[in-house]
């Protein structure tokens, strides 16, 4: 039987502690929060005439650990009220406690014999049933629970989160020689459905995989910069996005660890290494000192970089390793980035650098080089094969491809001779591997293993989706914004591939087109893709070009067909699923509210955004939220319908994001018939079971009934508070202007307050408020300004 995780506990309440207790929180798990005791009073509990039998000094850790998790940004709870599944504890009172829960996670300080003697204390608590896990990100597995018994070993393992534990995918699995392989299986499925992260199974070693391969390569790095002569915002413009690595690049991702973390993750290595591997674990003198100096990265101020005030701004300040002074950063003036700065694919890019032979090529063929054949001289060491290496890299430190995936970009056959060239020692395997020809470590969705000297298949989990291969075999028909596919049992899907699947004439054209192939042939239509984002809104390029045209009647015509569209999906006679996740905002959420039902990963983050360029929805998007709130405040024994006019202004006007799918829930971007998913890849696959369920229960579309609105009355109190703004300074003439057009919308124009209208009107008057709004120059202006700055224009 599957294990079954109703409540959880943490030991621990640090940075990692609490904020694994807020991933579990937000699954919906009960979570025990523990920490120690206080063995004196703080100076605000001595004030209070606190004692420390006071619970609320006995728990004081662990209680401000949750209320932190709920101010910390980027927010570690998807609402904050996720944190009432979280209950401070203390080890000494409620140590007995650990006996209700199913699952306890150990994230103490990072001491072997402290952890060894917190086991043995669980041991005698837990109940059998009961699976215990360390957070370590280095120690080893198999010594932890080495006085424990074998009953306790059996449902003991590793499991190792990253930082911070919402946003970063890996979570490493390490099991001991004894741990139930069962146990390991069901606790990989359970953290995959249930948390939504990406399992990658680690062997017992120093720092597992991402941490060994990641630190080896931050501190080859700062090696390199040394030899180089480079300064560290430079390495910082050579080691980011230019080489598929984070926009962080090296020094403000050690800043975002923190220097001390990262000085202890390296140490662990070192300290079971020997030779030049273990010299280069070894951070240099300059880093230690920073330590030392208090200098640890961002929760201090300062690392690497600093921010200060400098003539009333902002100024980016980096550190100097030869003085430890801070220095003002420049842009670093390379040719190589500027020679490379159009070519978008990381391939041809990698390509490109290699075959170059200035100082900066150099310097990242170093880099690169080196840890390929780290990777690869490493693979037995930490992990079973080397699509597991590669996973952790681009889960864990957000690396766009793995290292192995990284040789095949730049020619694992082509680089072996400038590889040796460079004194570099590949590894054996590899050029039996090649001699053998294989010439490359991936093909045809498989991975070469070193084990059977082959090919073997990459591994597929149930319900997951390659769409590439799809596309190929099961493309019923396409243009170039989107693609209709078969995904089986009578079900399509509209996949969306327009730049940053932003919504144009042909995305609207194939929605149109896809409902309708729905309605004759299919039982139902999911839309939704594999991208970053969902999608980021209409195509405002468009927009404004036929705006800076004078074409009015172009654009008129463009959100008429917008409009009709997204009624389409509404009042399909087959339903349309929606599966939502990263950016949904604007026309995408215009797309989604319609749905028969909006499957949203929990990273969803949802909003109609208009109003930072100057506009309103102008595809239906205020008449579908209106509608949502106006149903969800029908409940409610206080219903009053300039609230729900109210809220709906607000909203909008705010241009409100989400910051979580559990938030959305909370400005009723999702409702009941809503769902949030925690596995992203699960998201076609749960989409298409509920256009199953809906066509196997006779789903009918939803009718066309009327529709009450506020009127002038109140059109008139939505305005107050805007008014208000503008009065005090606080938003500009155009934005007040946005507002009276917006209220307008929604309150449904100069009719009585009670009076019934329906949808057509409320479109019709949508989109001669957009229409007005794009005709303003301070409009256009906001519409240029987000597409060369990506930012809001307040004008």
């Amino acid at each position: 039987m599957p294990v079954q995780i109703r409540k959880a506990a943490v030991i621990g309440s640090g940075v990692m502690g609490a904020q694994i207790a807020a991933v579990l929180a937000n699954a919906g798990i009960q979570t025990l929060l523990f920490d120690l005791q206080p063995k004196e009073l703080s100076e605000k509990e001595s004030k209070l005439g606190l004692s420390l039998d006071n619970a609320a000094v006995k728990n004081r850790y662990a209680l401000e650990a949750i209320t932190k998790l709920k101010k910390m940004k980027p927010a570690p709870l998807g609402t904050s009220e996720q944190s009432k599944l979280i209950r401070a504890c203390n080890l000494t009172d409620d140590f007995k406690k650990l006996a209700e829960v199913d699952w306890i996670i150990e994230a103490v300080v990072e001491n072997m014999s402290v952890k060894q003697d917190l086991f043995e204390r669980i041991e005698k608590v837990k109940k059998s049933s009961c699976i215990v896990s360390s957070n370590t990100s280095g120690l080893s597995i198999e010594k932890m629970v080495s006085t424990c018994s074998d009953g306790f070993k059996k449902n003991f393992l590793g499991i190792h989160f990253f930082n911070p534990p919402r946003y970063l995918k890996l979570v490493e699995f390490i099991p001991s020689n004894s741990t139930d392989t069962n146990i390991v299986s069901d606790m990989k499925t359970f953290t995959e459905k249930r948390l939504g992260k990406t399992v990658v199974l680690a062997k017992d070693s120093p720092n597992f995989i991402a941490n060994r391969i990641g630190t080896y390569g931050l501190l080859l790095t700062v090696q390199e910069m040394g030899k180089s002569g480079l300064t560290v915002s430079d390495v910082d413009a050579l080691t980011g996005k230019l080489i598929g690595r984070p926009k962080s690049a090296t020094f403000r991702t050690l800043d975002v660890v923190g220097l001390d973390t990262f000085l202890h993750v390296a140490k662990t290595v070192y300290d079971h290494t020997e030779g030049k591997e273990q010299e280069l674990f070894d951070p240099p003198s300059f880093m230690k000192k920073l330590v030392e100096n208090g200098a640890i990265g961002q929760k201090a101020g300062k690392g690497f970089y600093q921010k200060v005030k400098k003539d009333g701004k902002s100024v980016i300040l980096a550190i100097n390793p030869e003085t430890l002074e801070y220095d003002e950063t420049t842009k670093y003036q390379s040719e190589l980035i500027g020679q490379t700065k159009q070519i978008k694919s990381l391939r041809k890019r990698l390509s490109f650098i290699v075959s170059q032979n200035s100082k900066d090529a150099k310097f990242i063929w170093n880099l690169i080089s080196n840890v390929l054949v780290y990777a690869a001289e490493k693979k037995d060491d930490i992990a079973d094969d080397i699509y597991s290496i590669d996973i952790a890299m681009k889960t864990g430190f957000g690396w766009e491809a793995g290292p192995f995936e990284m040789w095949d970009m730049i020619g694992v056959k082509e680089t072996l001779t400038k590889m040796k060239e460079s004194d570099l020692t590949v590894p054996a395997w590899v050029d039996e591997m090649i001699a053998n020809g294989f010439t490359s470590f991936y093909q045809n969705e498989q991975y070469y293993d070193e084990k059977t000297k082959n090919y073997v298949p990459i591994p597929k989990k149930d319900g997951h989706y390659n769409l590439t291969l799809l596309k190929k075999e099961k493309k019923i028909f396409g243009n170039d914004g989107a693609s209709l596919l078969d995904i089986g049992d009578d079900v399509v899907l509209m996949e969306m591939h327009s730049p940053n699947q932003s919504i144009g004439l042909d995305v609207l054209d194939m929605i149109r087109r896809s409902v309708e192939e729905a309605e004759k042939s299919y039982k139902g239509l999911v839309i939704s893709h594999q991208g970053k984002n969902f999608c980021v809104g209409a195509n405002l390029l468009m927009i404004l070009l036929e705006a800076q045209s004078d074409n009015y009647e172009d654009i008129e015509d463009i959100i008429h067909i917008f409009q009709q569209t997204m009624s389409k999906i509404r009042y399909s006679a087959k339903p349309v699923v929606v599966g939502a996740f990263g950016m949904t905002l604007g026309g995408g959420v215009e797309m989604s509210l319609p749905a028969a039902s909006i499957h949203a990963d929990f990273e969803t983050y949802m909003g109609l955004v208009e109003t930072g360029v100057g506009l309103i929805p102008g595809g239906g998007g205020n008449k579908e939220l209106y509608l949502r709130n106006l149903k969800n405040a029908a409940n409610d024994v206080k219903f009053d319908l300039q609230n729900v006019a109210n809220k709906t202004f607000e909203t909008i006007a705010m241009a409100s994001v989400s910051t979580s799918a559990l938030e959305a829930q909370k400005l009723n971007y999702l409702g009941d018939n809503d769902v949030i998913i925690f596995d992203k890849e699960e998201i076609i696959e749960r989409s298409k079971q509920t256009v199953l369920t809906l066509e196997k229960n006779h789903y009918m579309p939803p009718t066309r009934e009327p529709i009450p609105v506020v009127g002038e009355t109140g059109y008139a109190t939505m305005l107050l508070g805007a008014k208000s703004l503008h009065f005090s300074g606080r938003i500009s003439e155009h934005d007040l202007k946005i507002a009276e057009k917006l209220a307008f919308v929604i309150a449904g124009g100069r009719v009585a307050k009670g009076t019934l209208v329906d949808e057509q009107y409320l479109l019709d008057i949508e989109r001669e408020a957009f229409l007005s709004l794009v005709a303003e120059p301070k409009t256009q202006q906001r519409m240029q300004h987000m597409l060369m700055t990506k930012k809001p224009l307040r004008n």
